[in-house]
């Protein structure tokens, strides 16, 4: 029914901001096309702390940052020029390509003045045949996302297709990516039509198959089975997956097909290839100095 569930660890991203990360995992490094899953928060900031959450530029190739907000807001910059206040319930979508570089900061006024932050970043491998694409950047609002109601169920489709759903949110490959809301007691189903699934437990807890999980705790289930997902309590669930699309090499933010692509990235980075944002480009964070190979070995913690 479960082929494994992943419990969330601790991993700093910036000096004052650190996360649940939920993949990579040692034992399962992808669902579907999703190689990539950081919870951060939630987080109540006085004022005076806001601002050592700030993720500096950094670079990524071959992938699409997913970044997915429930409370608080974020300043995206990135090397197209682009600056985008992000707000809860927008999905930004960041495609990386041949590379990109990108700095989230906490300036927003309502930020500064001391608030709640809670969001989601995921990152999505890219076929083979896109990872050369060249960079892009879209921002989705709410509205333009589809929305499921019924009884003790509230769902909005991020990207993908699933549930009779198909959002506009442009991406490489087949895959679902949603964000539900149940009320105690009610009985859930996954998405059919999909050969990876998997559903992470922001808050709240449920029962499959006799056994309670709660939140901070990722269900990847068997491909084939489907489990009935019962709410012991009010939950949020993301839910996400796909089709796999092979095994990738993953190396701080750099993801790829090719071990050799991921050095040649390396390179591009403390060569100063990969721009850094126009808007943003006075400091950024420096390559990691360990010496750990794509392939083997934790590597140096990701951003975001």
């Amino acid at each position: 029914m479960l082929d494994i569930v992943i419990e969330a660890r601790q991993a700093e991203i910036s000096q004052g901001f650190t996360v649940k990360r939920i993949l990579p995992y040692q034992l399962r490094r992808m669902v579907g096309p999703f190689i990539f899953m950081d919870h951060g928060g939630p987080l109540h900031m006085p004022a005076e702390a806001v601002k050592s959450l700030d993720v500096l530029p950094h670079p990524h190739i071959g992938l699409s940052t997913v970044s997915y907000l429930f409370s608080g807001n974020v300043t995206h910059r990135d090397s197209l020029g682009v600056e985008q206040i992000i707000k809860p319930g927008d999905v930004n979508w960041m495609t990386a390509g041949t590379g990109i570089a990108h700095s989230e900061r906490f300036e927003d006024p309502a930020m500064l003045a001391g608030g709640e932050l809670e969001m989601i970043q995921t990152w999505v491998a890219l076929p083979e045949k896109f990872e050369e694409n060249d960079p892009s950047f879209e921002n989705y609002k709410p509205e333009q996302l589809p929305v499921f109601t019924d009884t003790g169920v509230w769902m909005r489709l991020i990207a993908g297709e699933a549930y009779g759903l198909k959002s506009h949110v442009k991406t490489h490959s087949p895959l679902f990516y949603v964000h539900v809301v149940l009320d105690q007691g009610i009985r859930f189903s996954l998405p059919k039509g999909h050969s990876e699934r998997g559903a992470y437990i922001v808050k709240g807890s449920v029962e499959v198959g006799g056994i309670t999980y709660t939140a901070g705790k990722l269900m990847v289930f068997t491909k084939g089975v489907d489990p009935v997902i019962i709410a012991k309590e009010p939950t949020t669930l993301m839910m996400l997956g796909g089709e796999h699309l092979g095994d990738r090499y993953i190396w701080w933010n750099f993801v790829s097909s090719r071990k050799d692509r991921i050095e040649q990235a390396k390179e591009d980075w403390k060569q100063g290839r990969i721009i850094l944002p126009p808007m943003d480009n006075e400091e950024y964070v420096p390559l990691p100095e360990g010496k750990s190979k794509p392939a083997g070995g934790p590597p140096p913690n990701a951003l975001s």
